[in-house]
């Protein structure tokens, strides 16, 4: 019988309590991104974040949602965001542009600046897809992206502690208002 070999193995837990959240949403098809929005919105409530943990910052589309999660996570206030949007396949290639850059745009922004932010921009080629996302066949992957925030946050900051106790300072902490 041959053993397996597992070095020590860090998770998360689902508690929001003591964290802060920052959500960018897109206004472009809002019918989608506000169905998004209370689906994460009712995760991270659920997991214990208190309403003046997060704030909503509102933009006009999906294109403008890294910059905005940069700027929020540069900060230092928040310890995970929601990057929501809505981007719908059309009959030019704008749609393809605009789905690569906002990915692209978000992941820089995370790796920058060190704060997790979770990827919530629908990309479909329908409607019918969108809406399945927003809270029918597929649920809701806003309440998806709200867990995933709080998982986030909590492994972040398992991880900063673990870099700390191993080079003997303490953990830095962000700046809170």
């Amino acid at each position: 019988m041959s053993k397996s070999l597992h070095g020590k193995e860090v998770r998360a837990v689902a508690n929001a309590a003591g964290f802060r959240f920052a959500l960018v949403v897109s206004r472009f098809n809002s019918f989608i991104t506000d169905r998004l929005l209370a689906g994460a919105l009712d995760a991270l409530k659920a997991a214990g974040a208190e309403a003046e943990s997060i704030e909503v910052v509102s933009v006009p589309g999906s294109f403008e949602i890294p910059l905005a999660a940069k700027k929020l996570a540069a900060g230092g206030r928040v310890d995970a965001i929601i990057a929501i949007g809505c981007v719908l396949r059309g009959e030019t290639t704008h749609f393809d542009y605009v789905a690569s850059e906002v990915a692209r745009g978000v992941q820089l922004a995370q790796l920058d600046t060190g704060i997790p932010v979770i990827f919530c921009v629908l990309t479909c080629d329908t409607l019918e897809q969108a809406i399945d996302r927003a809270g029918l066949k597929s649920g809701n992957k806003g309440y998806d992206a709200g867990l995933a925030a709080v998982e986030m946050a909590n492994l972040s900051r398992k991880l900063r502690s673990n870099d700390a106790s191993r080079s003997g300072k303490s953990a830095p902490r962000g700046k809170r208002r």
